[in-house]
């Protein structure tokens, strides 16, 4: 009889074979699942993370996609809200955070400061309040982020409250 030449990618599929169109959706949609995972683990992490410091957020949400994160819920006050989106921010990983937050018990806002190389808190209350010896103001207004007011890095973002 001979030799038949056939289309191989065409016909009944009876040996589970995929095109290669088929094996790159298919892997494209497990990596997007793998990827959906590991921001819902992040996400949880973070929230776990905010309740351990004890910062007060009724219904606290924190929802990652990408390096994008969205936090929602309602903070006891505008210091807990500002360190529970420093929490966030300052994770690897992310790199906007956009705050939904609303704010039970209303104060001014403070600024921010994002830690450059030879920064210390000493050098930062002396830019923001014209003195270096203000730099408990700073550790305190970023407990319990901070343990040790030696251990800034740069990229880091600080509040920075106004004084009273």
């Amino acid at each position: 009889m001979g030799l038949f030449s056939f289309i191989k990618n065409a016909g009944a599929k009876i040996f589970g074979y995929k095109t290669e169109s088929e094996k790159a959706a298919e892997a494209s949609a497990e990596a997007a699942a793998a990827e959906e995972r590991a921001e819902l683990a992040a996400a949880n992490r973070l929230m776990e993370t905010i309740n351990d410091l004890g910062l007060q957020v009724e219904n606290l949400e924190v929802v990652i996609d990408g390096d994008l994160a969205t936090v929602s819920g309602a903070a006891f006050d505008q210091a807990t809200k500002e360190k529970t989106v420093l929490v966030v921010g300052n994770s690897a990983g992310i790199a906007t955070v956009d705050d939904q937050m609303t704010v039970e018990n209303p104060e001014p806002e403070a600024q921010f400061h994002t830690v450059v190389k030879g920064d210390t808190l000493s050098k930062i209350a002396k830019k923001y309040y014209g003195n270096a010896m203000k730099y408990p103001v700073i550790f305190e207004a970023n407990k319990p982020m901070l343990k040790n007011p030696d251990l800034i890095y740069p990229g880091q973002v600080l509040r920075i409250p106004a004084l009273d």
